[in-house]
């Protein structure tokens, strides 16, 4: 071998380095890997304590290993308050509701409007906001995410970030197979969100409905079951009939915001609910010189508050309290906002 010693030295001395990085990797792994089998002895007697099957018990825990990726996943997660600029509206309306997403709304619209047209009826839930939640949650039933719940879940317990939650979504996970889930359909987001709207195991076991009549809740393979599982939730969540989600409209130019902050102090996600105006019914906002921008005035005594997501002079929003049931399903106001306008394209 040729060349400077030194250089070889230090080479060899970089090598080392690695492979000690590497076995104290290893040993940390493996210390993660042995406290996690510790821990699902707290879990599994959890679980027997909320009347788990044992048979699942023991066809479940022994299979479980701890899944590094959830953990990356979810440390990357904000951890509290953020005191980051808020971005516009503006880009994220163009990501999720283009024309492909909306195209393939009504596509969705039209071919299951029979079942749509009873659960509405039945629930009170438009079939386009039902239609709108399947194409924001999982481009209708296309993208439902590939993690093993029992494993994600289990994962994030033993994490500990916010160990009460998810001990509570496995064990969930665990009673949804005791009611006849099998295992192989237990798979969704690295969150523990599964089946086509999405939703987290202890939802599943409150709100899951059967819509097509075969006895089961099948949130994975049935667009039946999907959507009226979405419509149970809104309806469950408070929806009221008869009432948009919201309006976009046009703000006056001299319009005078000062008097119009909210002391509304939401006790979950408050970030949100501070972007929001006070409420004033629809009619003192037309008194106040707001124009709908597509569909006309709702009746004039339908309470709103007023979100403007991309700053004054651009479009603006009137929202209701179905609003609210659209945070409901998941508390971010581009969340919604974008449900709410894909739900008025679909339909048109």
């Amino acid at each position: 071998m040729r060349g400077n010693s030194k250089t070889w030295a230090r080479i060899a001395g970089g090598i080392a380095g690695i492979l000690a990085c590497v076995s104290i990797g290893g040993a940390a792994s493996a210390q993660d890997d042995a406290g996690f089998q510790t821990y699902l002895t707290t879990l599994r007697a959890q679980a027997a304590t909320r009347g788990v099957s044992r048979a699942t018990l023991d066809a479940v825990l022994p299979t479980l290993t701890l899944n590094q990726r959830v953990i990356e996943l979810d440390r990357q997660q904000p951890g509290g308050p953020s005191i980051a600029a808020i971005p516009n509206f503006a880009p994220y309306q163009a990501q999720h509701v283009g024309a492909a997403i909306i195209s393939r709304g009504q596509a969705a619209y039209v071919s299951e409007r029979g079942r749509l047209q009873r659960i509405e009826q039945q629930t009170g839930v438009p079939e386009s906001i039902m239609v709108a939640i399947w194409g924001h949650e999982t481009s209708y039933g296309r993208v439902m995410g590939g993690f093993d719940l029992p494993r994600a879940l289990a994962t994030l317990a033993y994490e500990g970030r916010r160990r009460d939650l998810f001990a509570d979504e496995f064990i969930a996970t665990l009673q949804m197979m005791d009611r006849g889930v099998p295992r192989s359909q237990l798979v969704g987001s690295w969150a523990g969100a599964t089946g086509g709207p999405q939703f987290l195991p202890s939802v599943y076991l409150r709100l899951a409905r059967d819509g097509d009549g075969d006895g089961r809740a099948d949130i994975w393979t049935s667009s039946a079951d999907t959507l009226a599982s979405i419509g149970n939730y809104f309806n469950n969540a408070g929806w009221r009939p008869g009432e948009p989600w919201g309006l976009a409209v046009a703000v006056p130019m001299a319009f005078d915001r000062s008097q119009l902050t909210t002391r509304l102090v939401s006790p979950r996600c408050p970030r949100v609910f501070q972007r929001h105006s006070a409420w004033k019914t629809m009619a003192e906002w037309r008194a106040l010189g707001l124009v709908p921008q597509a569909r006309g005035w709702p009746g004039d005594r339908v309470l709103a508050t007023l979100i403007e997501p991309d700053g004054p002079g651009q479009t603006a929003y009137l929202l209701t309290g179905n609003y609210r049931v659209i945070l409901d399903y998941n508390c971010s106001n581009f969340y919604a906002l974008s449900v709410g306008l894909l739900a008025d394209a679909v339909e048109r």
